[in-house]
């Protein structure tokens, strides 16, 4: 069968149970009973189950039927991720945060959240060069920490697929409302009737959301190149931004009253809030297994994308606090307000013009990682597995596209950007600091050959490092944080859990390709600090992510763990290939024609 050609028989275009459910616990209402009957057994086995990268990069792909298409570079990959990071954040952050909390420091604060987000984009880069699969922080989770982790990875997710598209959506009508000079509700409909907070509609943003999407779902190729085209205007947009920005800058702006009028502790509060700024960059490695050569495209993509946009926002920040006193900065439209001082009014259409490019960009980039989270997630059968096809022309996962976008243009229709803003990002930094653990786990485990004695080294060390750095979040925010001792007591603590991996644990495996520098120093560094940033929000943001957690293990408990169970146990990994191949649903080692 040629490469793209859809199994004989086999319409892309179905719809039936079979393609929902088709494992034995789901056959029947007595079928379901008797997997439900069986539930504590199962969940021990999936609990301590783990994929493999042969399996996540390889045996799962039949699940598709049809490849994605391997088309990408490595330039691709830096304009997916500056797509994917440079949206509406850093016009809508930068002004807030250094009116109430960095002041003249806020370069500072983007300084270090954009650390944090370098340290985990490394971490990024070597798992997606030795797993080069769709599913990204998902399958490395799945193969190093197993299971139960990866399906809490999974369902946050996708929960912030949703969540993040849809407010993406309704912040695009607000800018478009503000580029015409409206007020930002003025496109959208209100309905008295519905309750405060959903009675204001939001079509415009039904509208961008299905045209995004649409482009995703035509094929990766021209979605990266309509992306890059964008990307040059977004350059052009910021560059003019940076240049205006600085011929109008002021020294005087820095230190008067002073540099930090909110200390220490006002760059790290505004750190953590200008982080999202960062959020995305995860998207580039979905697209591995769609990357030409992952090896070396997936690294080079990921941090020179990385590098720059913590330049290119901590440059814009620095123009900003240059052209207007921090005090003086308007908290909602801080650079249209700035440039209207100096005299360069008719700036804030460039700047409007600008956000809109960066969350089109966003949304567009967004479609085509999420859809390859869900697709990877589909492939093993934690949802349907119907969401893991891949269109025989296309080469793209239609249905998982079409899933995430229904949702988040339900949501994005009905619900007020405060209501998303609710459902707090705190999920992104928590599958951050488990990717940075799963990374260590691969170098220092590997199931079935490293020494027990070897294992409980490695353990006590990690688990030091990482309650040291949970022990410092907490610290920091509790009302003992001017105090010194605390400091000292985490802080060498992580110092010794970190020295501990380096000295007295021993490296199991090598990275093929690329590997992380200064290993374990820096992965460690990274769970501290997107722990420590996770430290920083509210407890309503727990209690969100709590209630969110239950939900997700509830339908894991009903659905997920008799699915996987089932696929699992009822062949090995072998014969499904070997049946996959047999019936025609994908030829080994195929992909499409770039």
């Amino acid at each position: 069968m040629a490469a793209g050609e859809q199994p004989q028989g086999r319409r892309y275009w179905r719809w039936s149970k079979a393609d929902f459910f088709p494992e034995p616990s789901f056959q029947s209402w007595r079928a379901y009973g008797g997997a439900l009957a069986a539930t504590v057994p199962r969940l021990r086995d999936r609990v301590a189950a783990r994929s493999s990268e042969a399996v996540e990069a390889g045996t799962l792909l039949a699940e598709s039927e049809n490849p994605l298409r391997r088309c990408l570079s490595w330039v691709d990959l830096a304009f997916l991720g500056f797509g994917s990071v440079v949206g509406s954040g850093v016009f809508v952050l930068t002004g807030q945060e250094a009116r109430f909390d960095a002041g003249p420091a806020i370069p500072l604060a983007y300084a270090a959240a954009g650390f944090s987000a370098l340290l985990s984009s490394f971490c990024y880069a070597e798992l997606a060069t030795e797993i080069p699969s769709a599913g990204g922080s998902f399958s490395y989770l799945r193969v190093e920490l197993g299971d139960m982790a990866a399906f809490l990875a999974a369902g946050n997710i996708l929960l912030e697929a949703v969540v993040g598209a849809a407010g993406l959506g309704r912040s695009w009508t607000s800018y478009l409302a503000a580029l015409f000079g409206l007020d930002t509700d003025a496109l959208r409909i209100h309905v008295p009737a519905l309750a405060e907070g959903f009675n204001l509609l939001d079509p415009i943003a039904v509208v961008v959301l299905i045209c995004t999407s649409a482009l995703a779902m035509s094929g990766a190729r021209l979605t990266s190149t309509i992306n890059s085209l964008a990307s040059v205007i977004g350059i052009v947009i910021i560059a003019f931004v940076i240049g205006a920005g600085f011929s109008h800058f002021h020294s005087s702006n820095l230190v008067e009253p002073t540099f930090f009028p909110f200390g220490a502790a006002g760059v790290f509060r505004a750190a953590a809030v200008v982080y999202w700024s960062y959020t995305g960059f995860d998207m580039v490695a979905t697209m591995a297994e769609e990357t030409k050569n992952p090896g070396r495209d997936v690294p080079l993509g990921l941090l020179s994308s990385m590098s720059a946009i913590t330049v290119v926002y901590c440059a814009m920040s620095l123009a900003l606090v240059g052209m207007q006193r921090y005090s003086e900065i308007d908290p909602n439209a801080a650079y249209s307000v700035a440039f209207a001082a100096t005299g360069l009014k008719w700036a804030r259409y460039v700047v409007a013009l600008g956000a809109l490019k960066g969350m089109t960009s966003g949304l567009l980039v967004g479609a085509l990682g999420q859809a390859r989270y869900t697709t990877q997630i589909a492939r093993t059968h934690m949802i349907p597995p119907y969401f893991a096809l891949v269109h025989p022309r296309t080469g793209t996962p239609v249905y998982a596209t079409m899933a995430v976008t229904l949702g988040a243009a339900c949501v994005a229709l009905f619900s007020s950007l405060d209501v998303l803003a609710s459902v707090s990002s705190i999920s992104t930094l928590f599958i951050f600091a488990l990717v940075a653990v799963a990374l260590l786990v691969r170098r220092y485990y590997v199931a079935g050959k490293t020494p027990a004695r070897q294992l409980r080294t490695f353990l006590a060390f990690l688990a030091l490092v990482v309650l040291s750095s949970i022990g410092l979040s907490a610290y920091y925010n509790s009302r003992y944080a001017r105090r010194w001792p605390g400091y000292a007591v985490f802080g060498v603590g992580w110092a010794a859990g970190a020295a501990g991996l380096a000295l007295a644990a021993k490296q199991q495996r090598q990275p093929k390709v690329y590997g992380v520098p200064l290993m374990p120093w820096l992965p460690a560094m990274s769970v501290a600090t997107n722990l420590f940033l996770m430290g920083s929000l509210g407890s309503m943001a727990y209690l969100r992510f709590g209630i969110c957690t239950v939900a997700m293990l509830v339908y894991y408990v009903l659905f997920g763990v008799h699915a996987t169970y089932d696929v699992a146990h009822s062949a090995t990994a072998a014969d499904v290939v070997a049946e996959n191949v047999e019936q025609g649903k994908i030829v080994p080692g195929s992909t499409l024609p770039a």
